[in-house]
């Protein structure tokens, strides 16, 4: 794995050249005469494989980064083949992985030149491979079915390589849009990440989950057996990856996985006390017995007393619809500077993927929806689009929002109906 920040980011750029280096070709090949359909599918086919490629090799923070966009992999390029689509969700888990001989020497230094008393069977190759460590499926000494989660050796200076080079970008983009308060999100979201970086820290939290939910007949988050700073053990869950179920799944089975994921992610803070700040659908699964199981924790937000009244709050004034107590809560909470006007109808209309299913008792989730909210909202050729520059997002809200928008593209991924003002009259403060 590539850990030299030089050439991590000489492959991060590839991406973005490649592709103008496509368009060209097909500008080429069209006034050649060959037909429009099949040279724009053949650069879209090249142009996926070429992300995904490059972001799996990567791993690290390149690849974190290529796991976010997945949640929203609708607002993509749509083709009948799925070319974006099957692109992106191949990045949440399906990516290569290293060589047992390549990660073989973290078991040995985490658990000892006699790890194999430990796990006297352990899978060589790797049943998944995220974006800082691959999954080995195994036995531990006890007879428990595991999964052992091993750190990529390198992957700490391969993370700070990349959080360095996105720090720089954000500085480049906070000087063209200056509303944007990027590089503090940038700060918080490397401490999230380096936290990731530390599985006893994952396994502490985990346990907090497990408490927190043990009991409910709905969610299931299997027990740690073993922890070091970079060797997870944990009983090892059976099941269907959401992008599957998405895919195949009938539309109660999707319905009910959405369902489910919804009030995992928005019950946490009240019920273990932490927001899991990582709602990509790799890391859940529908089991067997219809239950919904949760595989990851590293990446967490700790919400003593619960999740903050404010965003509630802010959406349930925006429900409202009066302008001038929507204004009040926004200085209020310091969502907008001193002296900063804003138009609420534009920021009601910028906040729709979040207010338009609040209002709604049950809500529709498609794919289509939400392109149709964020081709509107994120043009900057519309009114709607700068209001985002005047708003002052809090950078300790940066994962709030981060895991309320991936929540959303994952249940428009799902193509589900949820209830959704109940679950949040209950586990929403401030809303309602």
């Amino acid at each position: 794995m590539q850990t030299h920040r030089a050439m991590r980011t000489a492959q991060l750029l590839s991406l973005p050249v490649g592709a103008a280096g496509l368009a060209a070709q097909g500008a080429v090949r069209r006034l050649a005469g060959q037909d429009r359909d099949v040279v724009a599918q053949d650069l879209r086919e090249r142009n996926a494989a070429r992300t995904r490629r490059v972001l799996g090799e990567l791993k690290g923070g390149a690849l974190k980064a290529g796991q976010l966009l997945s949640t929203v992999e609708a607002l993509f390029p749509q083709d009948p083949e799925s070319t974006w689509r099957e692109a992106l969700v191949g990045l949440q888990e399906s990516n290569a992985p290293l060589p047992f001989d390549d990660v073989e020497p973290v078991l040995v230094a985490e658990l000892g030149a006699g790890w194999c008393s430990l796990l006297p069977e352990l899978a060589p190759h790797a049943a998944a491979a995220a974006s800082l460590g691959q999954v080995h499926r195994g036995r531990w000494h006890d007879g428990t079915d595991v999964a052992v989660k091993v750190q990529y050796p390198g992957v700490r200076e391969a993370l700070v390589a990349d959080v360095r080079t996105l720090s720089a970008m954000s500085r480049v983009t906070a000087l063209v849009a200056r509303g944007l308060s990027l590089p503090p999100l940038v700060a918080e979201m490397r401490d999230r990440l380096v936290e990731e970086l530390d599985y006893e820290h994952e396994a502490r939290t985990q346990t907090r989950f497990a408490d927190g939910f043990a009991g409910d007949p709905d969610v299931r988050v299997p027990r740690v057996l073993h922890a070091t700073g970079r060797v997870l053990v944990m009983e090892w869950l059976d099941g269907t990856p959401l992008a599957a179920v998405a895919r195949d799944g009938d539309q109660p089975t999707r319905d009910r996985a959405a369902h489910l994921y919804q009030r995992f992610l928005v019950s946490g803070p009240e019920r273990a006390q932490l927001l899991h700040t990582d709602p990509h659908p790799g890391n859940f699964r529908l089991l067997p017995d219809g239950r919904l199981g949760v595989l990851d924790f590293g990446s967490s937000l700790e919400m003593a007393g619960g999740m903050p009244a404010t965003f509630g709050r802010l959406i349930g004034a925006l429900l409202a619809d009066d302008p001038d107590e929507v204004l009040r809560r926004l200085r209020e909470e310091r969502f907008l500077k001193p002296g900063v006007d804003v138009d609420v109808g534009k920021l009601v209309d910028y906040m729709g993927p979040f207010t338009v299913p609040a209002r709604q008792e049950s809500f529709r989730f498609t794919r289509d929806w939400l392109r149709t909210e964020f081709a509107r909202v994120n043009d900057p050729r519309t009114p709607e689009f700068g209001v985002a520059l005047k708003l002052d997002l809090p950078a300790e809200h940066l994962f709030t929002h981060r895991v309320w928008l991936g929540m959303v593209g994952v249940l428009c991924q799902l193509e589900a109906e949820v209830p959704v003002a109940p679950v949040l009259r209950r586990w929403l403060p401030g809303f309602g």
